[in-house]
């Protein structure tokens, strides 16, 4: 295998990683505006059709998700096979693929089940902020093996050191503020208010919904991951390894702090749908 051809497999699972992102931000946009049900209680048609005619906005929006899905699963289809020719047995970046695809595949399944149990629209049972946080977690694997694939294949041979406990449970910190994150955007979806003081005055009002009680985890969780996070990227910016795990951690501390300011300006705004998404790619 030449450089040549690792730098275009490694291009290639960027792009597919940059596709990804947006397919996720896009799933968000479905969530945040209600249009989950737009193609129905069908899957994968929508509204019984291939192609749905004279398409509300709704469907529109729920229909470019499927569409753009559907197309993300055959990058990832694309990024195993081209891994599968350019690199030998055994090399990491064939691996990471794989469990892409595998990913991916369980992703579509979760898609195809918030459809099929009517876990969408105006839907406030628990089950749904359950579900929703197990597809969030496997959109999350998912993007952390799709960027592995890219990272591992600009390497000719790469070996993975033993990885220290303080990085694996950054990694769980991770999920637990995504996760909360994902169940406060349901309750703002369900449960929208018109000012902070009453969204608050909702949440502490005895015989509050567990979802109004649930959103108010997600700031106190954020806020202690983030610390944690960016005492990591500061650990690791002041280190004496590689310029580029310097780098890195600077750039994780700044997108933490990013992070925070977008969550709070979230909120004070009452999450509108576009800083919700922003708040989500970020």
């Amino acid at each position: 295998m030449t450089s040549q051809v690792a730098t275009r497999f490694s291009r290639y699972a960027w792009a597919v990683v940059v596709w990804n992102l947006f397919v996720i931000v896009w799933g968000a946009a479905v969530r945040a505006t209600g249009s989950g049900a737009g193609c129905g209680s069908h899957w994968p048609l929508c509204n019984g059709a291939v192609v749905p005619r004279a398409p509300e906005l709704a469907t529109i929006i729920e229909f470019t998700h499927r569409t753009t899905s559907g197309l993300a699963l055959l990058a990832v289809v694309g990024l195993v096979v081209f891994a599968w020719r350019v690199f030998p047995k055994g090399h990491l970046a064939r691996k990471a693929s794989l469990i892409s695809l595998i990913l991916i595949l369980v992703e579509a399944l979760l898609g195809a089940g918030l459809v099929l149990l009517e876990y969408v629209e105006q839907n406030k049972s628990l089950g749904r902020a359950v579900y929703l946080s197990a597809h969030l977690t496997n959109t999350l694997l998912l993007v952390g093996a799709l960027v592995s694939s890219a990272w591992l294949g600009r390497i000719a041979s790469p070996r993975l050191a033993p990885t220290p406990g303080k990085w694996r449970a950054a990694l769980l910190v991770t999920l637990a503020a995504s996760v909360s994150g994902a169940i406060a955007a349901l309750g703002d979806t369900v449960f929208p208010a018109t000012s902070m003081a009453e969204g608050m005055k909702a949440e502490f009002a005895d015989g509050a919904h567990a979802l109004l009680r649930l959103r108010l985890i997600h700031p106190v969780v954020a806020v202690l991951a983030g610390a944690y996070l960016a005492w990591l990227g500061v650990i690791a910016s002041r280190s004496g390894r590689s310029d580029s795990i310097r780098k890195a951690g600077m750039a994780l501390a700044l997108l933490v702090g990013v992070q925070l300011a977008a969550g709070a300006i979230n909120v004070w705004l009452l999450a509108p749908v576009w800083l919700q998404l922003v708040h989500l790619f970020l």
